[in-house]
């Protein structure tokens, strides 16, 4: 077992749990041999869902019946205690006991939760939330997507450090390029705080990434950068943009090619090309946010994905333990 990457997995949060979060467990581990889940939860509701499905080498069950709602304001998720299966999830990593906690659970509460008990990285001030965005040519890293509103040009440089090391540890063979998220690409454009952040990555040198300048919203999926860093506020009115057109080219696709016989002729004839097309536009492919900063790493599944989406999670969770994030954040920042 101390070869296993110990996943601490909070099982009451989000939608449709805990079916879905065991579900994803089962899915998970039918690819990856190399977890062990740490599953917390009520039990009378994991134990048969769960039972016979896995090797009991693999898993553990530490029982709760207390949860934070989603309803709950972060403050108030906290407030509801140490017995939650959200707070036991992160404690567990506090305690060393698991290497990586992820909760589906109430987004607010999951930060306050795992500020309250982990450490910042040392020089690090504010913790990011991040996560993957598919472009052209592959996956990028995004941060901050809404854990800070407001960020210093030393929160940006961090933020820039972070995220490539996050991309390092996902894709090890390849040296990111990272940009500044702004109105321009020209340097006189921008507030005062993005424009100092660019002089000073302008003049760094870094072994860890390559600075690109400033990208626009428009080239967010050309594929060029593989780092995005922009404040909360910025990143996270992005995100919001970019999964509603999303959202939007798909369902008027699908309408489309089912509104008429040609169309449903069409669809049938380019079925192959429109089922790769709808799996790159798929969010489930790309669950798992990343709260990076804290000196123990901190996965966010949607609490609104599938089992799917749960299981696609629980591989980031994999691949940033056995990427060392932490310990190359440490590294380079």
């Amino acid at each position: 077992m101390s070869d296993f990457i110990k996943i601490a997995v909070d099982a009451m949060g989000g939608d449709g749990s805990p079916k879905k979060i065991i579900d994803g467990i089962i899915l998970n581990h039918k690819s990856n041999k190399k977890c062990f889940y740490k599953i917390f939860g009520d039990r009378d509701l994991i134990f048969n869902l769960i039972n016979n499905k896995m090797d009991k080498n693999f898993f553990e069950l530490v029982h709760t019946k207390e949860k934070i709602k989603s309803t709950d304001s972060p403050l108030e998720g906290a407030k509801r205690g140490k017995y939650t299966s959200m707070w036991m999830a992160v404690q567990s990593v506090k305690d060393r006991e698991a290497d990586i906690v992820i909760s589906a659970g109430n987004t607010g509460a999951l930060l306050v939760v795992s500020k309250l008990n982990l450490k910042m990285i040392d020089n690090i001030d504010k913790p990011a939330l991040s996560a993957l965005w598919p472009n052209k040519k592959g996956m990028s890293v995004v941060l901050d997507l809404g854990a800070n509103i407001e960020c210093s040009s030393k929160n940006l440089l961090d933020f820039s450090v972070m995220g490539a090391s996050l991309y390092t540890s996902l894709y090890p063979n390849e040296k990111p390029n990272v940009a500044l998220l702004n109105i321009g690409s020209e340097e006189l454009k921008g507030n005062e705080i993005i424009k100092e952040t660019f002089k000073i990555l302008n003049e760094k040198n870094s072994n860890n990434y390559n600075f690109s300048g400033y990208i626009e919203g428009n080239h967010l999926m050309d594929g060029d950068v593989n780092v995005i860093v922009s404040d909360g506020f910025t990143g996270n009115v992005a995100l919001k943009t970019a999964e509603g057109t999303a959202n939007f080219i798909t369902s008027e696709l699908k309408k489309t090619l089912s509104g008429n016989v040609i169309g449903k002729i069409s669809s049938l004839l380019n079925i192959s090309n429109i089922k790769k097309f709808k799996q790159r536009l798929d969010p489930r492919l790309y669950n798992g946010a990343i709260f990076i900063g804290l000196d123990s790493p901190v996965v966010k599944s949607h609490g609104g994905t599938d089992y799917i989406g749960f299981s696609n999670s629980l591989d980031v969770c994999y691949r940033i333990v056995n990427g060392s994030l932490i310990d190359k954040i440490k590294q380079n920042i």
